[in-house]
């Protein structure tokens, strides 16, 4: 089956009992059990919703993984993911991570004596160089917000078993439509499922796959457990968003490289980030790893002063946080997403208060070009 007739057709679809063809929202709680102690496939919707394990069954499939999960949000997809260690385990991660995943490792987790390195990931020396006896894990997004730094997801692959760790991959960017890091040797993969998943800036959620039982096992654990379940009605529009995932992806990347080609001419844009780009570092990489190169773009205006001029005069773009929907947003990433991260360790990154970062939507390229080009002039 083939990626757009799988997120059609994949999973759990329809509902034998009445010939639906959407899976029904069980807006329920609890299950009638036919003798105590003796529940039959569902018990209690934390545990299990049939609504949920639709999208579950959908985001093991699109990912070639043994399960997937539903979760409340990214973040706490992500938290889940960091409670399979100890205290007193470490991992490294990708240095250009979300501001999110950032204040969650740095400002919470390390209570629990949880520690963690930040590396750029696309340098494999560096991370094997990070690598300490403590160390469980590779946690890696790529492309990375908002730089779109590439990774090379086999090389890590090849790190990881060297030292038994865990690999985690965040494919919020790529999607599942472009990219599978479970087929390139990733043990886990997690997505905000906000972002282009869900797709219409409607429903907060997390998803993630595995690639084995045992991890299964242990993550319905901790779901069950830490109890950060996405509901059934959010969990039925994310089902709804990822009909029209690989429709969206395609239209989106077209418009992306046309607006990246109309900023590549304009003398007001000094540095631009798009892995499709042959310039971009690791863009081979991203050729090789994935089937497209994503809806992403980021360039710097010269100045925060700059950045504001051109918040303030487009029309067609929603400043706005998030991204991944069908209208275009944009956001400086210096005053938003990554305003957690210190002003010093973002100057070390790149991400300057400059920065523009544009998700690009499925408008009319045409609109959003000439939009731009006003806000700039």
């Amino acid at each position: 089956m083939r990626a757009k007739t799988k997120m059609i057709h994949g999973g759990v679809t329809g509902d034998d009992k009445t010939g639906a063809v959407s899976v029904p929202i069980y807006q329920v709680s609890t299950y009638k059990q036919d003798s105590a102690g003796n529940p039959g496939d569902y018990e209690y919707s934390r545990t299990g919703n049939p609504t949920r394990h639709a999208l579950e069954n959908v985001i093991a499939e699109l990912e070639n993984g043994e399960s997937g999960f539903a979760f409340g949000s990214g973040m706490a997809a992500i938290t889940s993911v960091m409670m399979l260690f100890e205290a007193g385990d470490h991992v490294v991660m990708t240095d250009d991570v979300y501001g999110g995943t950032y204040r969650l490792m740095t400002n919470v987790l390390n209570r629990f004596n949880l520690s963690h390195s930040y590396v750029d990931t696309s340098y494999p020396d560096d991370v094997e160089a990070a690598i300490q006896e403590n160390t469980k894990a590779l946690f890696i997004e790529t492309p990375t917000n908002p730089l779109l730094k590439i990774t090379d997801i086999a090389k890590m692959k090849e790190i990881a078993k060297k030292h038994n760790l865990l690999l985690i991959v965040d494919n919020t960017f790529a999607t599942p439509y472009w990219q599978q890091p479970l087929n390139l040797g990733a043990d886990i993969v997690l997505h905000s499922a906000t972002k282009y998943i869900g797709g219409h800036s409607d429903v907060v959620a997390g998803l993630l796959a595995v690639n084995s039982d045992d991890l299964a096992e242990e993550i319905h654990f901790i779901q069950n457990s830490a109890g950060g379940v996405l509901g059934p009605q959010d969990s039925w529009l994310l089902m709804r968003g990822i009909k029209t995932l690989g429709i969206r992806m395609e239209a989106i990347e077209r418009n992306t490289v046309k607006l990246v080609e109309f900023l590549q001419g304009h003398e007001k844009v000094s540095t631009i980030y798009y892995p499709g780009l042959e310039s971009h570092r690791g863009h081979d990489i991203a050729k090789n790893q994935a089937a497209g190169f994503g809806g992403m773009v980021s360039f710097d205006a010269g100045s925060g002063d700059e950045a504001e001029k051109v918040l303030s005069r487009v029309h067609y773009y929603t400043l706005a946080e998030s991204l991944g929907a069908v209208e275009s947003l944009i956001s400086v990433p210096a005053k938003m997403t990554h305003t957690s991260i210190p002003a010093g360790r973002r100057a070390e990154l790149g991400i300057t208060d400059g920065l523009i970062r544009i998700s690009v939507g499925i408008e009319d390229a045409d609109d959003l070009i000439e939009d731009l080009a006003q806000a700039l002039a």
